[in-house]
């Protein structure tokens, strides 16, 4: 039996995150050695005590960027690691896994979690990715859509397997009863890939036609002072607020009226499907990829177009002035989310990888 090798070298606190934890957890009750390659310390409480860790002895390198921390990695394993018949599975930094592989002719198997889209802008890039994907016995990918996109700019085939999502037991008893009062949430990193400034520029259009709102964005982020410097400037001290990172953010979900992602790129983003669960109307841009599979193409919810706030502002507003819409779709949401069932999603991973254990 060959042994499975998780490689993250940098644990954060992200939706990639949620799922190596959900996906390794689930893997330490079917499969005999799983090690963990990572050069964070801040993650022992929240894995199976049968997964063994590789990862230095102080918390030093906690904070240090992700770059850094591959190399961590990469002595760690040159220097102590000496198992050879394993498989690497990649959730991050695949250059550095696909090397790796190389080094030990591991198995590797990649995850990706972000859209081609992000990264692939010319044509030393598309040779540069097709290269190391091409390098995996396996890719895989969270959504159709990205199963396409990856297919179309690399011609590369992979395997799709959604995010495997926990369950989350208060669902709001949504009405279609007028909303006096709009309660705003966003989730997600202060960065420009989230653009939550597209965000308040339609928050600030709200301000000057006098819909009353409150909008809370959690997260925190290298955007924070220009996103601080925005609010101030409009004037948006008393209707936005920034609260920094939150562990477990979800539980704020149920506070709100409102969910809006406003991000350029996505994989398949987490906090949606949260935001299904506990029932919150949601309204998305239409990045690539994730948000259209999620919300069925409109369906489920209202899609935008990325960075155009003022098309953001207006179907906030006509989700104020006439909710039952909307409100609609959030409850018929509920239908789909078996798509995301944790179980189902993890067990689909297990056979996957265990193919490869066996071969």
């Amino acid at each position: 039996m060959k042994n499975l090798i998780i490689f993250i070298p940098s644990i954060e606190s992200a939706g990639v995150e949620k799922n190596f934890f959900t996906l390794s957890n689930y893997f330490s009750h079917k499969i005999d050695n799983i090690y963990l390659i990572t050069a964070n310390t801040n993650h022992k409480f929240k894995l199976k005590k049968k997964i063994k860790i590789i990862s230095p002895k102080s918390g030093f390198w906690n904070n240090k960027p992700r770059i850094i921390k591959c190399f961590i990695c990469l002595f760690l394993i040159l220097k102590t690691f000496r198992i050879r018949n394993s498989i690497l599975f990649s959730f991050q930094s695949n250059l550095f896994a696909a090397i790796i592989s190389k080094i030990y002719n591991f198995k590797l198997i990649i995850r990706l979690n972000t859209s081609p889209n992000k990264y692939i802008d010319n044509i030393y890039k598309k040779f540069f990715f097709r290269l190391i994907y091409n390098s995996a016995d396996e890719v895989i990918v969270n959504s159709k859509k990205f199963k396409k996109i990856l297919k179309e700019k690399l011609n590369i085939d992979s395997s799709f397997i959604y995010n495997p999502a926990s369950k989350i037991h208060k669902f709001k008893k949504l009405n279609n009863k007028l909303i006096k009062h709009l309660k705003i949430l966003n989730i997600g990193r202060l960065t420009d890939q989230k653009d939550q400034i597209t965000m308040l520029k339609s928050m600030n259009l709200l301000k000057a036609n006098k819909i009353p709102f409150k909008a809370t964005i959690i997260g925190a982020g290298e955007k924070y002072n220009e996103l601080k410097k925005y609010i101030v400037d409009m004037n948006l001290q008393k209707m936005v607020k920034l609260t920094g990172f939150k562990k477990e953010a979800f539980k704020y979900i149920r506070f709100a009226n409102l969910f809006i992602l406003s991000s350029k790129y996505e994989g398949l983003p987490n906090v949606l499907i949260e935001a299904q669960q506990i029932g919150v109307p949601i309204i998305s841009t239409d990045c690539p990829t994730g948000p259209r599979e999620i919300l069925m193409n409109g369906k489920l919810g209202v899609l935008v177009p990325v960075g155009n706030y003022e098309k953001l502002y207006n179907e906030i507003k006509r989700y104020y002035l006439d909710s039952k819409v909307l409100i609609n779709k959030s409850k018929l949401a509920k239908k789909y989310l078996k798509r995301f069932d944790k179980i189902d999603n993890c067990e689909k991973y297990y056979k996957l990888i265990n193919k490869h254990l066996k071969s």
